[in-house]
């Protein structure tokens, strides 16, 4: 029997709930706990069977029932005493439709403690992880609970072992992702990727007697952690132990449900970001696929705060990938790898000096990162965007150290014949082992490359300019020179007038140190300031219109035309350089020696302009700084002094394989316009008949 023949089936139960008004996006919180029980009945049914063989019918008739009890708990798979002491089933329970309530109740109330805490069978305020005893009260006011109930006992997942039934609840969880996936950022991986991401790590594992433990920090219902190690075990003879960690509690409950029946595989609840469940615990293998631009604003107190040294650097509150990357790291051994499903935003977003950018530098300066795999869009099940698996390796081979490789697998699909949401395309067998054994190669080829990691840094040179006028003069010379503290003499960085009189269009000041204002229009000399002096100064511009600032020697104004400031006695201009007229305001309160004023001042001031200059980086600081020197004598030709100059990095793959579209022959184009005009022409003419 194949056990894929229950998925119908299953999906089968959703159009009662359809018949009942419940809406599609709300089946799957329905469907989970029912999906749940059916999955633990079966398990806990195929044991006791075995357990019966292992003992023998006789003995085992014999055995006391608190020692089967005993026994039954030591296997770490849970307890009903329908099911162990009463020998019915759900199918049982259902089958006396006037008992059903009270009999279903006692069922559930029958299993062992965790159980019933991870089905939610007594919950209440709080956690209610699969929350059954919150949907058993909303199928009761429909008035469809029993035969909901009939529905899933009929699915006998009896006759399956664990993979099979795995298998099963993979199918019936992407499903689940199909359809209700609506919270932001959270993406079902897909069996696909799964299955790349087993690849990639069994090419850089090998068969030991040692454990090889693997961690998910946002495992959901477990589909990634559980899929990766059931392939693992398809090759190789390695014992395996899976942890994982989720914050979800429908998910975290179904992946808990799950590892009871793996070997001593462990799941714990909470948000691995502020509560580490494993915070002792180092790891062979890291995988994960944590929320895409999803907000930590909720507990940013926390990570703030945070002890573990975990975190080197908080990326922006509005996307936390970056922080379950630092995350991952910290928990690999000294030779642990991983692989990581990001979005775009991790290769390229924030400036140089941003966090992000750190991030990104302190893992290439780490020498962690082997290599960031581009995979095709249309890829998850609710979203249609590029996504990266970023493959991290502590025991990179001798010729891999220091390098980076970028594989553009944007192409290695096949169309699927019938879309799954946004889903619309898969990484199938034959791709991913070409992908694989690029990755192994570790050689360019037409779809990848391998840089040395310094490849993806560059400068970003600040720089301050003097802007110049016509003639290549600034206002600066004309700044008079001043001892500093320490003796050294420097320009001042402005020249401050004494103004009779500052007039622009319809604006005009003729007082620069005010003291009275209208009392019956302003509550105060303050308030004057705010209301009246300040925004009328805030209109002057010097470059927009003619901006005339009178003193008792002198005119001076902008000339536009030049770029140049000009001072005027007596009909004589003299051109000063290029500057700025900044006038400024200022309320001042009344001290021993002043009263209460207003005070607007104006100075002369250089035209200096901050930029920021992108550079190309060299490991070598003699020849990074060189290389910065002959970018600045090519390209600026203004004055300038140089500022901090911040290392940055990003890995762009559109800049490194990007294929300019191949123009068409003109010859080819002036052909198809030939034809095109004929055709007009024609129809021009039937239209004139």
């Amino acid at each position: 029997m194949n056990i894929l023949q229950y998925e119908s089936k299953i999906w089968a139960t959703a159009d009662l709930l359809r018949g009942s008004g419940i809406k599609e996006s709300e089946w799957p919180s329905y469907m989970m706990p029912f999906f749940a029980l059916a999955m633990i009945e079966s398990r806990l049914v195929r044991m006791f069977d075995e357990l019966k063989l292992e003992i023998g019918e006789a003995a085992f008739a014999k055995i006391h029932k608190d020692d089967l009890y005993d026994l039954i708990k030591d296997k770490g798979q849970g307890y009903n005493i329908f099911i162990f002491e009463k020998h019915q089933s759900l199918t049982d329970i259902c089958k006396n439709d006037k008992s059903f309530e009270i009999d279903f109740d006692a069922y559930l109330k029958g299993f062992d403690g965790e159980t019933k805490d991870l089905l939610g069978v007594d919950a209440g305020e709080g956690e209610k992880f699969l929350d059954i005893k919150g949907v058993i009260t909303k199928l009761k006011a429909k008035k469809v609970l029993l035969g909901y109930t009939k529905l899933w006992a009929e699915i006998d997942l009896k006759p399956f072992n664990n993979s099979e039934i795995t298998t099963l609840e993979e199918h019936i969880k992407r499903k689940w992702a199909d359809i209700s996936a609506e919270t932001a950022g959270e993406q079902y991986t897909p069996d696909d990727v799964i299955a790349l991401i087993a690849e990639i790590i069994a090419s850089k594992i090998e068969e030991s007697d040692t454990l090889l433990k693997i961690y998910d920090c946002t495992c959901g219902g477990g589909n990634m952690l559980f899929g990766v190690e059931d392939r693992i075990n398809q090759k190789f003879k390695r014992l395996t132990q899976t942890y994982g960690q989720d914050w979800n509690d429908a998910l975290y409950a179904l992946a808990k449900i799950e590892s009871r029946f793996r070997p001593d595989s462990k799941i714990e609840h909470g948000n691995t970001l502020v509560d580490d469940k494993f915070d002792n615990e180092e790891f062979d293998v890291v995988i994960a696929n944590p929320p895409y631009g999803v907000s930590w604003k909720g507990y940013e107190k926390d990570i703030t705060n945070d002890k573990t040294e975990r975190f080197k650097f908080l990326p922006s509150i509005s996307d936390g990938q970056l922080l379950f990357m630092q995350h991952l790291i910290s928990k690999l051994d000294s030779v642990g790898m991983g692989v990581v499903v990001h979005n775009g935003s991790t290769l390229f977003s924030g400036d140089a000096g941003s966090a992000e950018s750190n991030i990104r530098k302190w893992m290439l300066d780490s020498d962690i990162v082997e290599a960031v795999i581009q995979l095709p869009t249309d890829e998850f099940f609710n979203t249609g965007i590029y996504t990266y698996l970023w493959v991290l390796n502590k025991n990179k081979k001798p010729h891999h150290k220091d390098k980076v490789m970028l594989i553009n697998a944007s192409e290695k699909f096949t169309p699927l014949k019938k879309s799954k949401g946004s889903k619309r395309k898969e990484v199938d067998e034959a791709n991913r082992l070409d992908i694989v054994a690029t990755l192994s190669a570790y050689q360019d080829n037409d779809y990848a490359r391998v840089f040395d990691k310094e490849f993806f840094y560059f400068n970003k040179q600040a720089i301050m300019l003097t802007n110049v006028d016509e003639r290549g003069q600034t206002f600066e010379l004309h700044l008079p020179m001043k001892e500093d503290r320490s003796g050294e003499l420097k320009r001042v960085s402005a020249l401050e007038l004494l103004p009779t009189k500052i007039k622009q269009a319809e604006i005009e000041l003729n007082e620069f140190t005010i003291t009275k204002f209208d009392e019956k229009k302003y509550a105060s000399l303050e308030q004057y300031c705010l209301e009246a002096i300040k925004p009328k100064v805030a209109q002057l511009d010097y470059k927009e219109l003619p901006l005339v600032v009178t003193t008792l020697d002198a005119y001076y104004y902008y000339d536009a035309d030049q770029e140049t400031l000009i001072k005027e006695v007596d009909g004589k201009k003299e051109a000063l350089g290029c500057g700025k007229i900044v006038v400024t305001v200022n309320y001042k309160k009344s001290t021993k020696k002043a009263v209460e004023r207003i005070e607007v001042t104006v100075e002369l001031t250089a035209d200096y302009q901050k930029d920021n200059e992108i550079i190309p980086f060299n490991k070598d600081s003699t020849a990074n700084q060189a290389a910065i020197a002959a970018f600045m004598a090519r390209f600026i030709t203004k004055p300038f002094v140089y500022l901090e100059n911040v290392v940055g990095v990003e890995l762009n793959f559109n800049k490194i394989f990007y294929k300019p579209e191949s123009l068409r022959p003109v010859n080819e184009i002036a052909t198809e316009i030939s034809k095109l005009d004929k055709e007009l022409k024609a129809i021009e003419g039937e239209l004139a008949l």
